[in-house]
């Protein structure tokens, strides 16, 4: 056999190229591991618990804080702002990094925030599709450049460690956070965290890219009827088949940070369960990173109890600091928490901001700033919502729209409001009634599209019953954790569209007008009424920022792409059961199979 001189050669200079780089990398870590044990050696029980507490950067006394108590990180939530600028929210976090700095060792802070569909707590930041609507256009390439947008725009606001990507796998859909995950489907769900781990931490020193966060670990999608913060009744086998693999991915991909979870699995609190986060994700999956709690978890899980589990760092909140840093600086003494313990919490945060590179560059780059919500940026959101959208129906080939259809009435207040259409987690925690700063109506993409008379009758209290077309915009109000689980006592949500807004549909399409439904939600509904009265039924899940984008399909100046990454329930009877339809109990058929979705051929 002969072997060209050239492409020998150049193999082998490729292969010294990949050892070099993987004897970099080994060389690398080894070098921050002994860091890590020197800076650990030097460390007080003081400075290493405060190292595992995290408050918010508004909080009452908090410079004085990350100064007296070592606090190791700081989380934005809902509630003040560090200002109305990007410019301002970094001078905020550079504010309180000098205060870190000045500490007798001088170890950094972690700034987190929960950036799930873009830097969406800033205003005027590119607002992606929820991952839902991801999970549908379940285009892996299209989520690694997101992550990376979304990474680019919270360092640019200040930010180094975002709580995201969600990678739960919702049973019942009644979860009020359904919207948060990719899909019912496991492999979808581990191949777009992979893609989105990725995208966010690419080279992890890099100024443009921040610490990604697996939550909500383990089982937070799959409670008995979809309660947040529930009971999880799974086997053992069906945790590991079903639910475990994107953590396994997640890991795989170096991510920093895993999220512990509110439920509970077979009686025992996910922030109590040493089996799971210790002896599976910790050993058994070999991560080394950090195990972060959820909200108020020292007051809300037992204590200490988190601490044993394996928790490393605590959301120290709403007045825990002082009752977590004391009880357990007691519970140490006391030897009901081990020293190794502590050691080992304090190990994973001290090698993540090592990995960070906090140590040499511990502010954000100011540069960043002008490339908040850019139109490179929004370019990419755009095609997000467009492979997100799913056809269910297109009787007769209403869609695509003609541009020159001579009169299209355009209905619901959805389809002209940014805030309604880009659901919870969007500027504020709970989502927003209104339109925010930079973002685009579904009703201004219609505009941009259509060449004949355009009229928009809000809440469907006008006859334009001489239209040719009737284009109604119906769903949810935005909603976020457990204010959105059907059934709450919190709210009057339900499975169903208000009464409202099958009036809305009704109206036109008894009038013999052609009738496109397009449905904004972070689940699927029991719509089955309305599809059968629409001539074309579109699901658009939450866009995000970029609602023109939806137009661009209607119109055809793009084809569907979109495939329900859930399968489609025909009743609300379907939600009976612990589970919704298609899970566990097969003698439920759904309107729409997972995987369902039309094109225009």
């Amino acid at each position: 056999m002969k072997i060209n001189i050239v492409t020998y050669l150049l193999s082998c200079f490729l292969l010294i190229g990949f050892s070099c780089k993987n004897e970099m990398k080994v060389s690398n870590e080894i070098l921050i591991e002994q860091k890590v044990e020197a800076l650990l050696k030097q460390m007080t029980l003081d400075e290493k618990i405060g190292q595992m507490s995290q408050i918010r950067h508004f909080e009452e006394n908090a410079d004085a804080h990350v100064s007296e108590k070592f606090i190791g990180s700081i989380i934005h939530t809902q509630g003040p702002t560090p200002g109305k600028t990007a410019k301002e929210w970094q001078k905020r976090f550079i504010e309180l990094q000098k205060k870190a700095l000045a500490t007798r060792l001088g170890i950094p802070l972690l700034f987190g925030v929960d950036a799930v569909h873009g830097q969406n707590t800033f205003e005027g930041a590119t607002i992606f599709p929820h991952n839902i609507g991801l999970g549908a256009a379940n285009n892996e390439d299209l989520v690694y450049e997101i992550a990376k947008i979304t990474a680019l725009e919270s360092q640019a606001t200040g930010f180094n460690w975002v709580f995201s990507p969600c990678v739960a796998i919702p049973y019942n859909e009644k979860w009020g956070r359904v919207y948060e995950a990719f899909s019912e489907s496991t492999n979808i769900t581990e191949k777009l965290t992979k893609a989105s781990v990725k995208g966010h931490q690419g080279n992890l020193a890099d100024a443009t890219t921040v610490m990604a966060t697996a939550k909500h670990f383990v089982g937070d999608g799959a409670t008995d009827f979809g309660v947040e913060g529930g009971e999880t009744t799974l086997s053992d086998d069906e945790i590991h088949k079903y639910l475990l693999p994107p953590y396994k991915a997640a890991v795989q991909e170096k991510v920093g940070a895993v999220m512990a979870s509110f439920n509970s699995i077979n009686g025992i609190s996910m922030h109590n369960h040493k089996a799971l986060i210790t002896d599976t994700l910790k050993i058994g999956m070999k991560f080394d990173g950090i195990v972060v709690s959820d909200w108020k978890a020292y007051s809300r899980f037992n204590g200490i109890e988190v601490v044993n589990a394996g928790v490393d760092v605590i959301m120290a909140v709403d007045g825990d600091l002082e009752d977590f840093q004391e009880g357990l600086k007691k519970a140490v003494q006391e030897k009901l928490v081990s020293i190794d313990r502590i050691d080992d919490a304090v190990r994973r945060i001290l090698r993540q901001k090592f990995r960070l590179g906090l140590f040499e560059n511990p502010f954000p780059d100011t540069t960043l700033v002008s490339k908040i919500g850019i139109k490179k940026h929004r370019e990419i959101a755009k095609q997000a919502v467009r492979e997100s959208l799913v056809l269910l129906k297109n009787e007769n080939q209403v869609l695509p729209i003609s541009k020159e259809t001579k009169k299209i009435v355009v209905v619901g207040e959805h389809a002209n409001n940014s805030g309604l259409q880009s659901g919870g987690w969007t500027v504020n925690w709970q989502g927003s009634l209104e339109n925010y700063k930079e973002a685009t109506t579904i009703l201004e993409g219609i505009k941009k599209q259509s060449k004949g008379t355009l009229v928009y009758d809000k809440n469907a209290s006008e006859n334009h019953f001489d239209a040719d077309l009737a284009i109604i915009v119906v769903g949810e109000n935005p909603y976020a954790e457990f204010f959105g689980d059907i059934g709450h006592e919190s709210n009057q949500l339900k499975l169903t569209l208000t009464e409202e807004h099958q009036n809305y549909i009704k109206k036109y399409s008894d009038k013999g007008i052609k009738t496109i439904v397009v449905l904004i939600s972070g689940r699927p509904l029991v719509v089955t009424d309305q599809i059968n009265q629409s001539n074309a039924f579109v699901v658009a899940w939450l866009p995000g920022s970029e609602g023109d984008g939806i137009a661009e399909v209607l119109f055809g100046d793009y084809n569907f792409k979109g495939k329900l990454p859930h399968s489609w329930p025909k009743d609300v009877k379907d939600f009976e059961h612990k589970y919704g339809p298609n899970f566990w109990d097969k003698t439920q058929n759904p309107l729409y199979e997972f995987g369902f979705g039309m094109t225009y051929e």
